[in-house]
């Protein structure tokens, strides 16, 4: 027996507490989705089940099938797949702007549409873009930190993947792809200074956006002052803060929702957490970010303790998106930071996000197999 086979073994069993936390927020999520969606679901379709329905079918149903197979698989095979996955994922980036293809709604032009079923093609974007990212940064360890060799090809990929979804426009996603790809960056062993220029470039272009499309100034005006203009441009995030506010310590009770009859935009979607709140109170939305921290720790245990460089930096990115995007919409509907218009992982209205998060996750779990102890 060598000296490291003494000290570190193969855990070859996955990590129960990381799948235990994600079969939760599934549950979790289809709870709340079914009160959230009921009044929506009733005054569309007649039925105050479509929704959750519709989750629970393409969602849930096929996310589970992804997840497990993302978590029998081998990860190291997503390395042979990672250039054509990309390669198929800018193609339909670039799909949704062909009418009568691509699906125009609100003005976004984010999701393809095939007979009955939608495809959000940014949701794919961000599980194959970080197995690209993980791929290339694994095979040019040595050259990082070159300026040619290192961060002139990754600023490149990033500004193309990044143009593309701003195009559509959804500043949200882009800025969730952002930190997961300078998360996976900064893990590889990138130099600072590169990462501080790509922060400074990222502000920039962030101002540059806010400048060129007024809504975005609004969203920002009112996160400053969110009394301005309660019936206009104030009236989400307002509408929003009232429903946590009247929720208390414990809720109103679940099905009792105010807001959700029609008082709140995107009560299914983006809007969920302030339904949540409103219904189940401050104490139970204390136990959901519980479950998203507890999701953040054993998913950083798993990059943390994975065999080799190239698990690492997937469950890094995997890790990351999810946790900054909950975050993110999480902050977003309760005044933190400028509303975003994203979902709240496992819990939001969404098959297409539901799907890639569960496929993200079977990823995670599998390196999760394979991570070495001492």
């Amino acid at each position: 027996m060598t000296r490291q086979s003494r000290f570190r073994k193969v855990q070859k069993k996955s990590d129960y507490t990381l799948v235990i936390t994600i079969l939760a927020l599934i549950i979790v999520g289809l709870v709340v989705l079914s009160s959230a969606s009921a009044v929506l679901s009733y005054e569309r379709f007649g039925s105050n089940y479509y929704f959750f329905t519709h989750q629970l079918i393409y969602g849930v149903l096929f996310g589970v099938v992804a997840f497990f197979i993302t978590s029998q698989v081998n990860y190291h095979y997503w390395k042979k797949l990672a250039a054509a996955m990309l390669v198929l994922t800018i193609f339909l980036l670039i799909v949704v702007f062909i009418p009568g293809v691509g699906l125009e709604h609100s003005g976004a032009r984010r999701w393809i549409y095939i007979g009955s079923f939608t495809f959000q093609p940014t949701e794919l974007a961000k599980l194959t873009f970080l197995l690209y990212l993980a791929t290339w940064l694994d095979k040019r360890q040595k050259g990082i930190k070159d300026w040619k060799y290192g961060f002139v090809p990754f600023a490149t990929i990033l500004s193309l993947i990044s143009f593309l979804i701003i195009l559509q426009p959804d500043v949200g996603t882009m800025s969730v792809i952002i930190v997961i790809a300078i998360a996976i960056y900064f893990v590889a062993g990138a130099k600072f200074s590169h990462l501080a220029l790509l922060g400074s470039g990222g502000v920039a272009m962030f101002l540059m956006l806010i400048k060129i499309a007024p809504y975005r100034m609004a969203r920002l005006t009112v996160f400053l002052n969110p009394e301005i203009d309660p019936q206009g441009i104030g009236y989400q995030i307002n509408q929003a803060l009232l429903a946590i506010g009247s929720g208390g310590l414990f809720g109103r009770g679940l099905g009792k929702s105010i807001q959700k009859y029609n008082y709140l935009p995107e009560a299914s979607g983006d809007s969920i957490f302030a339904i949540i709140a409103e219904e189940l109170g401050f104490i139970r939305i204390l136990m959901l970010i519980a479950l998203f921290m507890i999701l953040a720790i054993r998913g950083f245990r798993v990059a943390k303790k994975a065999p080799d460089f190239y698990g690492k930096l997937i469950a890094t990115g995997i890790t990351s998106w999810i946790c900054f995007q909950a975050f993110l919409n999480m902050a977003a509907i309760s005044g933190l930071m400028p509303l975003t218009g994203i979902p709240l992982p496992f819990i939001s209205y969404g098959g297409s996000a539901l799907l890639f998060s569960l496929a993200s996750m079977g990823i995670l779990v599998n390196i999760s197999k394979h991570v070495t102890e001492k």
